[in-house]
């Protein structure tokens, strides 16, 4: 019968159509999700998976994802080492999940205050610049803004005698800081 076969396609049409709406509605709002979840809250998420971060100088660092605040990760390229990265001097990320695997959060402060731990801990560091410089030695004082480095071999004690220069060093000039556990 005509009627059945007209009613069959129209239910048929009807169907695709609801789909169609559904999809856009579902891709929508996967969307508007997304939209929601900042660098620094995927990379918390991140797990135990190794990211590769490419910075605005020098060469990628790749590593797992160690902790998070506000404005850098640090991560862990080897055993023992590891690397502050200010996220204002990342230019990309690779091989990091979509969406952060866990509800865990980034730490609240920045680099200012991470900077002062390595200070306070007289570690020796390796600081990467904007211009592709290396900076060794210990970071001696934190600022608002930047930090004091009394630059010296990183397997020398800092002593007034090992102690070749005293540099400050910008925040904004800062691409990394490695240091070894």
């Amino acid at each position: 019968m005509r009627w059945t076969r007209l009613f069959d396609d129209l239910e048929t049409q009807w169907a695709a159509q609801e789909r169609l709406e559904l999809d856009a509605e579902v891709a929508d709002r996967t969307r508007r999700e997304r939209a929601t979840i900042a660098l620094d809250e995927r990379l918390v998420g991140q797990g135990e998976e190794a990211v590769t971060v490419h910075l605005v100088a020098g060469p990628p660092v790749t590593g797992r994802v160690d902790d998070v605040g506000d404005g850098w990760v640090l991560l862990a390229p080897a055993e023992r080492l590891r690397v502050l990265l200010p996220l204002v001097a990342v230019v990309g990320v690779v091989g990091l999940a979509a969406r952060p695997t866990d509800a865990a959060r980034a730490r609240r402060f920045g680099l200012g205050y991470a900077l002062r731990g390595l200070s306070r801990d007289r570690v020796p560091v390796t600081i990467l610049d904007r211009s592709g410089g290396r900076i060794e030695g210990t970071i001696d004082g934190v600022g608002a803004d930047a930090c004091d480095v009394s630059e010296h071999a990183l397997d020398e004690a800092r002593r007034a005698g090992a102690v070749r220069a005293r540099r400050v060093v910008p925040f904004g000039a800062i691409v990394s800081v490695a240091a070894r556990d």
